[in-house]
């Protein structure tokens, strides 16, 4: 057997499903099977159930597969990490991180990351569903909010704020809330999440706390869309501060409450570079990290500036 067989076999334990592994891999789903099969023969017991719809570990594969997969982590990492002594960040990069933040924090300054490292490919997955970082081989994600408890490593890139905003249409035809418990009576965008879509939490600058309930007819999973619904004057958006500062400075939305912080669920939430609990760090995720670290306190900053110089009062 030859490590490239044992780490399809990892794979294929991780995502449950030869197909996928075989498009990861840009092989022919045949091509797994016959790595699959070969292995099989050679240890003589059988490694996966198959099905027309899954397949799954048998008991054997279990044990095998328990032991197997630090011992492949851990001869993938010494090859990374003997190139990384001889070369430049190299190979690919494989991110992820939502639609929005993806768009907004990291698209644009892509072009800037790949001058610097030319000999490394960036596959970035955009999407707003968490992905399970070693069954679909991400290198590195970027989550926001609270972190839930994992065997993962976490870095903070910033703390997020959050602010209610709404366009000068919407609030000309239905009038200006002047105080946080005016919102119940607005229509709300929401995001389809616990607490986001049932109430709003402020924060005064003595510290009380006021939790306000929401209602609205739009619910949207889409940050950048539920923005441009609210340019567009469908109602009132809590949207957080690395997304709306060119919204605030152009006067396309107003932030409603600028002396107050707001939330839908804790006022300590972040932005976090997140990857898998490894002893070695690949030189190409640091170089990522770094950049990201970099780039994002330089993208917060002129969202700050942009934001204290549109803060107002709505009239």
């Amino acid at each position: 057997m030859d490590l490239s067989t044992l780490q399809i076999f990892v794979e294929v334990a991780r995502k449950g499903n030869f197909a996928a592994v075989a498009r990861d891999r840009n092989l022919d789903p045949s091509s797994v099977s016959r790595a699959i099969a070969g292995l099989e023969d050679e240890l003589g017991f059988r490694l996966f159930q198959r099905t027309t719809r899954q397949v799954s570990l048998t008991e054997a594969g279990t044990a095998y597969f328990e032991r197997i997969e630090p011992l492949v982590e851990t001869l993938d990492q010494a090859a990374q990490a003997a190139v990384d002594l001889t070369a430049r960040p190299n190979g690919t990069l494989r991110v992820t991180a939502s639609v929005a933040f993806g768009l907004t924090c990291i698209v644009p300054y892509l072009s800037d990351f790949s001058a610097r490292y030319p000999d490394l490919t960036v596959d970035l997955v955009l999407t707003d569903a968490t992905l399970d970082l070693l069954a679909e081989r991400i290198d590195l994600a970027v989550r926001l909010g609270l972190l839930a408890d994992s065997t993962l490593i976490a870095q903070r890139l910033f703390p997020t704020r959050y602010c209610v905003c709404a366009s000068p249409g919407y609030l000309k035809q239905w009038g200006t809330p002047t105080q946080p418990g005016d919102i119940a009576h607005h229509n709300c965008l929401r995001f389809p999440l616990a607490g986001f879509r049932t109430r709003w939490i402020f924060k005064d600058q003595t510290g009380t706390l006021s939790e306000i309930p929401v209602q609205g007819r739009l619910l949207i999973s889409n940050a950048i869309a539920l923005q441009h619904c609210a340019i567009a004057g469908m109602g009132l958006a809590l949207l957080p501060h690395w997304l709306v500062g060119n919204a605030l400075r152009e006067g396309a939305l107003i932030n409603l409450f600028p002396d107050y912080s707001v939330t839908a669920t804790e006022f300590n939430t972040a932005a976090w570079l997140v990857y898998p609990s490894r002893t070695y760090i690949p030189l190409k995720v640091l170089a990522f990290i770094d950049f990201m670290k970099t780039t994002a306190h330089a993208h917060i900053e002129a969202c700050a500036k942009k934001r204290q110089a549109s803060e107002v009062s709505a009239p």
